[in-house]
């Protein structure tokens, strides 16, 4: 088996016209920790709605995480949960720890064609978030889990609604994700996959299914920096 590249060769991305990309722990870096706020509000959610301890409340959290690709989509299948209620709890965050990332702009925007952002979280928390990094107006469009009509990654249906609405063209696209069971479809549908993870593999206390491990089949190339990364794939199609 063939481990996922580091450094992209340019054959791989010549011909990518779509650039799509995860939001939590992919735009921004992992070490940036913001999605531990949301994880915090989402236990206290569940911890509300079951009248559970927070231990309790956190590990079915978890387990709604790992079995359903969303606590909000096994809190609908099993409790009836209003979406729009939960979205909002959950993105109750304080979003000054994002900092601007200017560099990451710039290689986005150098990038060719269209750019998403397709993530389970919710339009606003994308824009809040992008907006802090500076890079909100470097995309065509967002797909949030609204438009997925709350069918998450790593479902199928998620990215033939997405692909739907897009109009994305897999042979010619590229996909950035921070979970490796989230790239097993766009692998399938011929995408190129890049896996973000954070540095040094310091994933903290994310479960196994969060972090890469010996299946890597459907993952092209690992990197420890998107924006270096990204500017590398620029560099590539400057550098003949």
């Amino acid at each position: 088996m063939t481990d996922p590249k580091k450094h992209p060769e340019k054959a791989d991305f010549v011909n990518v016209k779509d650039w799509v990309f995860d939001l939590d722990n992919t735009l921004y870096p992992h070490s940036i920790d913001l999605f531990s706020q949301i994880d915090r509000n989402m236990t206290a959610y569940v911890a509300a709605l079951l009248s559970m301890e927070p231990e309790e409340a956190r590990k079915l959290q978890k387990d709604y995480y790992r079995d359903h690709g969303t606590t909000l989509q096994g809190l609908m299948i099993n409790h009836g949960v209003n979406p729009d209620d939960f979205l909002e709890k959950a993105h109750s965050i304080d979003y000054s720890v994002v900092k601007p990332d200017r560099a990451l702009g710039s290689a986005i925007a150098a990038l060719p064609g269209r750019k998403f952002i397709f993530t389970n979280g919710s339009t606003a928390h994308a824009q809040k978030t992008a907006e802090a990094l500076g890079i909100l107006d470097q995309f065509d469009d967002i797909f949030d889990i609204v438009a997925s009509e709350y069918t998450p990654k790593p479902s199928a249906e998620a990215y033939e609604r997405f692909l739907k609405r897009s109009g994305v063209d897999t042979a010619h696209a590229a996909m950035f994700e921070d979970l490796p069971r989230n790239l097993e479809t766009p692998n399938r549908l011929g995408m190129k996959t890049i896996l973000v993870v954070p540095e040094n593999l310091d994933y903290g206390l994310a479960q196994a299914f969060e972090r890469i491990g010996e299946h890597t089949a459907h993952i092209d190339y690992v990197t420890e920096h998107l924006s270096d990364f990204v500017q590398s794939i620029i560099s590539g199609f400057i550098d003949d």
